[in-house]
């Protein structure tokens, strides 16, 4: 098991403990974290609270991006893959999108390696989720 998906699996669980979607992401540079997030749009009430997004903010202001790799439980949706795409970051590792395919052609298309590794522990952590939370999972996804 990669150790950094191993962190993002265990901020989506963080998050799913708190009553949230269980999404993980960690951004690291160099072989070092330099930030990690869950999903957090049902616990503060934030829409833009999304797993990615909130592993960049606490990875704070850095002058470049280009030797980071972000990680991520599940495929990012476009805001998160926006996010990846504008501020330059050059691979993503995703746990799974077996769940939801998100924006991989989207960030492909701008440069962005995408590395999906089907990760049985990911696959079920979702799955299990949108069984269980159908609506919250619709409305995270922008469907009724």
């Amino acid at each position: 098991m990669d150790e950094f998906m191993q962190i993002a699996i265990d901020m989506a669980i963080k998050g799913r403990n708190e009553g949230g979607i269980p999404i993980g992401s960690v951004l690291v540079e160099n072989g070092k974290v330099i930030g990690k997030g869950h999903n957090q749009r049902v616990q503060n009430k934030d829409p833009m609270a999304h797993a990615e997004i909130d592993c960049l903010k606490n990875a704070g202001r850095i002058s470049s991006y280009k030797n980071t790799i972000l990680y991520s439980t599940l495929m990012p949706c476009y805001l998160c893959a926006g996010a990846v795409v504008q501020f330059g970051i050059k691979k993503v590792v995703v746990g799974e999108s077996a769940n939801f395919t998100g924006a991989r052609s989207f960030m492909e298309s701008h440069g962005v390696e995408v590395l999906d590794l089907a990760h049985p522990d990911c696959i079920d952590i979702m799955k299990s989720f949108i069984n269980n939370n159908p609506d919250l999972w619709n409305e995270d996804i922008g469907e009724e």
